[in-house]
């Protein structure tokens, strides 16, 4: 089966390397068996149309530096059911930030969001708030506020939350494959290999079922608040970034097969 492979390994972002990332994965795949052409998000859609098995989407950079040709893409791909991995279901970042408010109101263990200044009542009273496009991505437009300001329905405002640190859990289909956190508040991405709790991996479970996915690759991104709790940050199901240059060979390889096992699955339901 050829498999379109979508990756930007060109991405300058800060403080991770997507290219070496997609080269290792793609250099792996391919010694699994599996036949792989690399192209850039902006020629998806035209390249699928190729005939193309399926589309994997990697490292393809924030959906907002390139919304047209990935709302094309999405939109040609659904219309002709060319299988996607991640499956184009997801309810996360892969559908936007409204997932955030949802989780909110639900009462799931999230930093709680709003999308209005108007009802900053409803949030803790804090004295900053972070706020940030709801259509936005790597902390683009992310200001600290007292007093939050913009259009209803257009910003997500939260309180500003002093945590100890942010912790990760990468995951293939349901199946956990390795933490990795950032002891510094600062520095998002110098991060160190995590060893979850059970209750931290009940945690992210719990993120992992609410969004449904039958395959794929997902984060979530969570930070330890002052009472010792973990918070939901981010769930991304597009195109997580995986660290995978930190983590020991062992798990590089055991995550390798899971991702092989998990494709293999994906394609077979697809074919």
């Amino acid at each position: 089966m050829p498999l379109l492979y979508v990756t930007d390994l060109a991405y300058p972002a800060r403080g991770r390397r997507y290219g070496d990332e997609d080269i290792f994965l793609t250099s792996r795949l391919r010694a699994a068996g599996f036949e792989l052409a690399l192209c850039h998000p902006a020629d998806a859609q035209a390249l699928t149309a190729l005939g193309f098995d399926a589309v994997i989407v990697r490292n393809s950079g924030p959906v907002l530096h390139y919304a047209e040709a990935y709302e094309a893409f999405r939109a040609a791909a659904l219309a002709v059911g060319t299988p996607v991995y991640n499956p184009l279901t997801g309810r996360a970042d892969m559908a936007g930030k409204q997932y955030l408010l949802d989780l909110t109101a639900a009462g799931y263990p999230v930093i709680p969001t709003v999308d209005d200044p108007a009802r900053l009542a409803e949030l803790p009273q804090v004295p900053l708030y972070a706020v940030k496009p709801k259509q936005g991505a790597d902390s683009i437009g992310l200001t600290f506020t007292a007093h939050p300001t913009g259009p209803a329905g257009e910003v997500l405002i939260q309180p500003r939350v002093d945590f100890a640190y942010e912790v990760s859990f990468y995951f293939v289909d349901d199946a956990f494959q390795y933490a990795l956190y950032a002891p510094d508040p600062a520095r998002r991405w110098e991060l160190r290999p995590y060893d979850p709790t059970e209750a931290d991996l009940a945690f992210a479970r719990t993120f992992i079922a609410w969004n449904t996915l039958s395959h794929g690759i997902q984060r979530v991104d969570a930070c330890r608040a002052p009472s010792g709790e973990l918070l939901l940050v981010e769930l991304e199901d597009l195109n997580p970034y995986l660290s995978l240059d930190l983590v020991p060979e062992r798990v590089q390889d055991a995550f390798v097969a899971a991702l092989t096992r998990s494709l293999h699955s994906f394609l077979s339901g697809a074919a």
